[in-house]
């Protein structure tokens, strides 16, 4: 018989259980402790979000929504997802918002194959130019089912509206995507409106990347531009692993005889596209939410913006190739190409010391998603930790220098030299140690 135990006694009970688990939970741990992570697709999750996902709410079993449940047992987590739906209208201004879907990719997918069906036309940003796999990506689902047709951006890295306008003129898809995965600048979602209503398009806005800047007014909200807002709850929220789907103005428009859209989405996740939620994540969005909320939120997010600029300026300062010459948002985007060093490599010559970002394609390039050509950074985590503008500076030069002593021999394979590797794991667990990651 096992007996119900506390929240505090649940680590001990783990490492006496599966000693071997509890030692590879520990050690990443250490290694999120003990790392600079500037990977742009993501942020750090609150204590109090962290706590929501450890509680007895992962016992229930449900399907439905609030007052219409198919199970028992459901009266305190219909207040929960009540709540969380509240917030999540409140922190965007929303008329209508929908909590369950497991990720950000899950919300598209779900908005797209509820909408739309099997070989209707969408039109989506390239995945080199910074779309996202699920807006028709070759590789992905959306692909398979639907006729794709994709945009992209102009000689210096910025969205071309009259392209897109004139793609969608000759090809009228059903439904246009935008937002981006490593797009560094603003989006307007005025422009995309202008044009999806040319062809009587749905325009689905995903803001996974920039959602905390759009809740915060730094950046132009879509939610009463695209009749589908997405957003995952993970990416610049500082929640749990999780989407949200949103509509601002168009949530009652007709979509089918008698169906309004918001009707129709609310189907679209239950039943047609998934099960049971998630509920002790769905409480997680909820404590997420109340915080996108605050004021300390709004900081936060020009922390980032300001750590972000100070990244790109202080990367042009000595010499490299910033695509755009700048950014808008949290994402400052590189390319390698004239430094001689793959994407790959340079992602792993910074992982060795201890500073995670990720490798990314750049438009028009020549190697595959595995290696890339380009880096991408991002400022959610390191404005979370509390660094100010000379550490941005510091780190700046770290990276710099560890790039700088990488000798490349393949486009998979290289040597960091020792010393410089052991002076750039020094310095980062210096900053770490100065600016922890939690404040508890």
């Amino acid at each position: 018989m096992i007996n119900y135990i506390s929240q505090q006694q649940s680590s001990c009970l783990l490492e006496s259980e599966d000693p071997l688990l509890s030692s590879l939970i520990n050690k990443e741990s250490k290694r999120q402790k003990n790392a600079l992570s500037m990977v742009a697709s993501a942020s750090v999750a609150l204590p109090s979000v962290i706590a929501c996902e450890n509680t007895t709410l992962i016992n229930v079993t449900t399907e439905g929504y609030p007052n219409s449940r198919y199970h028992g047992g459901c009266r305190f987590v219909d207040q929960i997802e009540e709540l969380a739906v509240e917030r999540a209208k409140s922190a965007f201004s929303a008329k209508y918002a929908n909590v369950q879907p497991h990720s950000g990719s899950s919300s598209n997918e779900i908005v797209i194959f509820g909408l739309l069906n099997p070989g209707d036309r969408i039109l989506g940003m390239d995945i080199c130019s910074g779309g996202h796999l699920t807006h028709g990506a070759p590789v992905s689902a959306i692909a398979k089912y639907f006729e794709v047709y994709s945009y992209g951006v102009d000689p210096k890295g910025y969205i071309d509206y009259e392209q897109i306008e004139d793609i969608a003129l000759h090809c009228k898809p059903k439904l246009i995507i935008c937002g981006a995965s490593s797009y560094p600048r603003k989006i307007d979602f005025a422009k995309f409106r202008k044009i999806a209503d040319k062809i009587n398009a749905f325009l689905l806005a995903d803001i996974s990347h920039i959602a905390g800047l759009v809740a915060s007014g730094l950046h132009m909200s879509p939610i009463d531009h695209a009749h589908i807002t997405t957003t995952s709850t993970y990416k610049q929220l500082y929640g749990p692993r999780g989407g949200l789907i949103l509509c601002g103005k168009d949530y009652d428009i007709c979509v089918e005889k008698n169906v309004t859209l918001s009707q129709k989405l609310q189907k679209a996740v239950f039943p047609f596209y998934q099960g049971t939620p998630i509920l002790n994540a769905i409480a997680g969005k909820a404590r997420a939410l109340d915080f996108v909320n605050s004021k300390e939120f709004a900081l936060l997010m020009k922390n980032v913006i300001l750590h972000s600029n100070t990244l790109a300026n202080n990367l042009i300062e000595l010499g490299y190739n910033v695509i755009t010459q700048g950014t808008d948002n949290h994402m400052v985007l590189v390319n390698l190409l004239d430094r001689g060093i793959t994407g790959y490599c340079a992602e792993k010559s910074l992982e060795e010391c201890n500073i995670i970002v990720n490798r990314n394609r750049i438009a028009g390039d020549n190697k595959s998603s595995m290696i890339a050509s380009g880096l991408r950074f991002g400022t959610n985590s390191l404005a979370f930790r509390g660094l100010g503008q000379p550490e941005l500076k510091q780190c700046t030069e770290i990276i710099n220098e560890i790039l700088t002593h990488t000798t490349v021999i393949s486009d998979t394979q290289f040597r960091l030299d020792e010393n410089i590797k052991n002076k750039a794991v020094n310095q980062v667990k210096a900053l770490c140690d100065q600016f922890p990651l939690y404040h508890v």
